[in-house]
């Protein structure tokens, strides 16, 4: 059956409180953090929905909404004329006074706004991860094998097993889930790929009866944690009513080899950091350019960013960084990092390798190696971040194992 024939509504888990990413959730959602400059993580799903054409989408939150709706309803409104729209459901509590148990109970707890919309394919997918993807594909794929529920799965090699939830593929069907194993020691490869083993994306198509009738069960069952991944997949691949689409087929307009299945989960602070890195490679592992398949986000009425003092040794200048709009680099040295919107480089201070928010100022001298700074921070003068751990550490700051140092929102760095 064409795609153009089914009816889809699109929802988008963005409840999830994202505490391996503290600080930076601290006063936000974590798909309200933001990313690449300009963007907020939940720009790219949103992206790839509306790219693909589905464009009757509900965004569930939960934890710390106040910014995550406010960018919604500020950036991602659609004409009326067509009846599309993004609209964002707070926990609505329709089955006790409790938040959300889980993905699986998130659906069913908002339930009446599928029976409402009367949709024959349910798209969900998850607000915090980095990639792009046509859906389109695999609600096609999803519909040829008459699946009832179809899992994305991302190619991982296979030594990584024990770090995800592995899709244990059939070898005479392999669009066929046999079973679910949560991070094995180690795990059969894939038929065409010995080496590599499918994880789940988080990503999911169903057929809304189908749908209906597994979170009815899911919500009685006391033996559950009421999770898309771990309860409703299993319960349908147990049926043999299960099957997975491969990401590496995925085919986006203007790719290239090097990012062509890109997805990155950015769930912890080296994940985060990590993502961005791949952003200002000199051939990005993430293309951040390709208007074939653009990440929708709005940058407001800002002015172009702008570099200034050109003396010899004051010399305003970035190399190998994204540079947002209303930057202003004033005599400072930035090398391989990401600014954002409206971020203040005094004379002769130095960023390497940092990650930086809207609105930071780091004043004259003042040195950041390998940080995040969130909104807001300011370093006055010959202030540092990133130099000493320990002196990191004693004003409160955290510091990854990896020596990733992160300031909250709104601090002033004044040593």
């Amino acid at each position: 059956m064409a795609k153009n024939k089914q009816k889809i509504l699109s929802i988008v888990l963005a409840g999830g409180e994202g505490t391996r990413l503290m600080p930076l959730t601290r006063d936000r959602a974590k798909p309200a953090v933001p990313f690449g400059g300009v963007f907020r993580l939940i720009d790219f799903p949103l992206s790839n929905l509306v790219n693909s054409d589905y464009r009757h989408i509900v965004v569930l939150t939960q934890y710390k909404s106040h910014s995550l709706d406010r960018h919604i309803s500020q950036m991602w409104r659609f004409s009326s004329l067509l009846g599309n729209y993004v609209s964002p459901v707070p926990a609505q509590q329709r089955l006790g006074k409790h938040w959300y148990l889980g993905s699986a109970d998130a659906i069913y707890q908002t339930i009446n706004i599928i029976e409402d919309v009367q949709p024959d394919i349910v798209v969900i997918v998850g607000a915090d991860h980095v990639y792009r993807m046509d859906f389109g594909q695999m609600v096609e794929q999803h519909i040829e094998s008459g699946a009832e529920f179809t899992v994305a799965g991302i190619r991982q090699p296979i030594e990584q097993s024990k770090q995800f939830g592995v899709i244990d593929v059939d070898p005479n069907h392999p669009n066929q889930i046999k079973s679910f194993l949560e991070k094995p020691e180690t795990c059969a490869g894939l038929p065409d790929d010995p080496n590599s083993f499918l994880a789940s994306m988080g990503n999911y198509v169903a057929n809304t009866d189908a749908l209906f009738d597994a979170l009815a069960k899911d919500e009685k069952n006391e033996n559950t944690k009421h999770d898309m991944g771990g309860d409703i997949a299993p319960y349908f691949a147990a049926r043999g009513e299960a099957g997975v689409y491969d990401f590496n087929s995925n085919e986006i307009p203007g790719s290239t080899p090097t990012d062509h299945a890109y997805w990155r989960d950015v769930g912890t602070i080296k994940q985060f950091y990590d993502a961005h890195m791949d952003l200002i490679a000199y051939v990005p592992e993430f293309n951040l350019y390709n208007q074939a398949w653009p990440i929708y986000t709005n940058s407001g009425t800002l002015p172009p960013a702008k570099f200034v003092h050109a003396g010899r040794d004051r010399l305003g200048h970035a190399t190998d960084s994204i540079v947002s709009p209303g930057v202003i680099v004033s005599g400072g040295e930035v090398h391989h990092s990401v600014l954002s919107p409206n971020v203040r480089i005094h004379s002769w201070a130095q960023v390497v390798d940092s990650v930086l928010f809207d609105g930071v100022v780091v004043n004259r001298r003042a040195r950041v190696y390998k940080a995040i700074l969130d909104k807001n921070v300011v370093l006055t003068e010959n202030s540092t971040v990133g130099i000493d751990t320990e002196h990191d550490l004693a004003r409160g700051f955290t510091v990854t194992p990896e020596g990733i140092t992160v300031v909250p929102k709104n601090t002033i760095v004044d040593d």
